[in-house]
């Protein structure tokens, strides 16, 4: 091929390209724009301006459009924003068939887990039932973990610790008992992957979205850090206790119990695996996006912005250490007793609802076009997102929506017929931390479990302080994430009156 027909095919390839992105601009029109304009070439400005101006952003947008639809220009296409509890009620109703849950992973893992998610149903279901009988080992693997992970020279004297580095070591150690058993929860390289694999991930999706469709598995094969991470770290680690499984499970017959049979994520991962004739490596990738889960979004976040305002805010200490300390006194440490526990329920609630996770409840892609009820129209292919943090700090919703109150939730269960709703773990309307409808986090029964034992365990146990001026360190806002400061550092030391620990 000679320069002219190179540059011929460039300049042809440009204008469809052109041409493809004002098509399905076109059929966006008639939804409002934020962010910058709407031109096929500078809306990737209009990207940029969101990815560094996204609070400004949507914050305009739910004041504007509340009970409506705007768009936002992201690198790879448009997302729709719906606003307002009426818009999560749309959300929550429509089928799969129509608005489908959308992770980008198919060209950093193994096949597997993208084509067949059926690892999520063992969170939602089979990890959620078994709770009550894996909560001792979540205790026993904190009374290991904190001393290790937060040393206290003394009962007089105060440790201290940088927030999110600690917080992602403890929640992997606590997760990882529960994933994939002793002794390799306990095994310092494997628990570095686990915590390096949330940042390998996203920085891969990036790439991924920010090249073309066609050359994805070629980028994804040389850029990977995913691939490398599983290779080096998770396949060593890994490879030779599915091998021992294996050979338990092959001597005593598939889907059967023996005494000592392992009951944790890997274990029964495994087993479908091995019904299905899979690799190692796809009982791996499974392995490591469960951690991702686990590990990035709900846990690690959600506690740092919960030790952040419990430090900030230490007059709450003494309320949830009395509710702590009596009823473990009286139930021990069980699955009943963290379910009484209504007001270190409502911290961490209302914890998540004040600063949350994300700007935007995790996204969905239109498979057909969809009518809302207000006429708004969503042409198929086109990405959907629910406004959340807005939504949660609207006065409508909740009074003195803006000011922190950790007994919010504690106070509104004590009314009859309430005492569900306001839980934790409860998704609504009004509350989308975690979701809504079909696609609400799998996993938050389970994190709510370990982060209620977590800070359980470290109010009966631990004073706590802002280290420098007192003052909750700032978030971090970057496109949708809210990221709680990474460099901020809280004291703490033993607390006197330990007994119930």
């Amino acid at each position: 091929m000679d320069r002219s027909q190179a540059t011929f095919y460039g300049v042809l390839a440009a204008l469809v390209g052109i041409y493809v992105f004002r098509w399905r601009t076109n059929r966006l029109q008639h939804i409002p724009t934020l962010g910058g304009p709407s031109d096929p070439v500078l809306s990737y400005l209009s990207a940029f301006n969101y990815i560094l101006n996204s609070t400004k952003i949507l914050r305009e947008g739910y004041a504007r459009f509340k009970g409506s639809a705007f768009k936002v220009a992201d690198l790879e296409s448009w997302t729709i924003i719906l606003n307002g509890p009426e818009m999560v009620d749309e959300i929550r109703k429509r089928p799969e068939e129509e608005l489908s849950a959308f992770l980008q992973i198919r060209h950093i893992f193994a096949k597997e887990p993208y084509e067949d998610p059926y690892h999520i149903y063992l969170t939602r279901d089979k990890l959620t039932r078994t709770l009550p009988a894996i909560l001792p080992d979540v205790v026993d693997e904190l009374r290991e973990t904190l001393p290790e992970y937060v040393p206290t020279n003394g009962d007089a004297e105060w440790t201290t610790i940088d927030v999110t580095t600690t917080t992602q070591k403890i929640v992997a150690r606590l997760s990882n008992r529960v994933f994939v058993g002793l002794p390799v929860c306990e095994i310092e390289v494997y628990l570095k992957m686990a915590v390096s694999i949330a940042t390998d991930l996203i920085k891969d999706a990036f790439i991924l979205k920010t090249s073309p469709h066609f050359l994805r598995p070629i980028v994804a094969w040389f850029t990977s850090s995913t691939r490398r991470t599983v290779r080096r770290a998770a396949l060593p680690c890994l490879r030779p206790v599915i091998a021992a499984r294996k050979e338990q499970i092959s001597e005593h017959g598939l889907g059967q119990d023996w005494p000592g049979k392992p009951n944790d994520m890997l274990q029964w991962i495994i087993e479908d695996e091995m019904s299905r004739g899979a690799e190692d490596e796809a009982i791996i990738a499974r392995i490591l996006l469960v951690n991702f889960q686990a590990i990035h979004t709900t846990s690690t976040v959600s506690f740092t912005h919960a030790l952040y305002h419990l430090a900030a805010c230490p007059e709450y200490i003494n309320p949830l250490r009395e509710e702590v300390g009596s009823i473990i006194a009286a139930e021990g440490w069980t699955n009943t007793a963290l379910g009484k526990m209504r007001k270190l329920d409502s911290f961490l609630k209302e914890s998540q609802r004040y600063k949350g996770i994300s700007l935007v409840a995790p996204g969905r892609k239109a498979l057909k076009d969809v009518l809302l009820s207000d006429g708004t129209v969503i042409p198929a292919g086109t990405m959907v997102n629910i406004k959340t943090h807005r939504l949660h700090l609207d006065d409508a919703c909740y009074p003195n929506a803006n000011e922190f109150d950790p007994f919010r939730f504690a106070r509104l269960r004590e009314v009859d017929g309430e005492g569900t709703k306001h839980q934790f773990v409860h998704t609504s309307n009004q509350y989308v931390a975690f979701g809504v409808g079909r696609h609400a986090c799998p996993g938050r029964f389970f994190a709510a479990t370990e982060l209620k034992a977590l800070l359980a365990y470290i109010v009966v146990n631990y004073d706590m302080k802002v280290a420098g001026d007192g003052t909750r360190p700032r978030n971090l806002y970057f496109s949708h994430a809210i990221l709680p400061s990474m460099s901020g550092k809280i004291m703490l030391r033993k607390w006197q009156v330990k007994e119930t620990a």
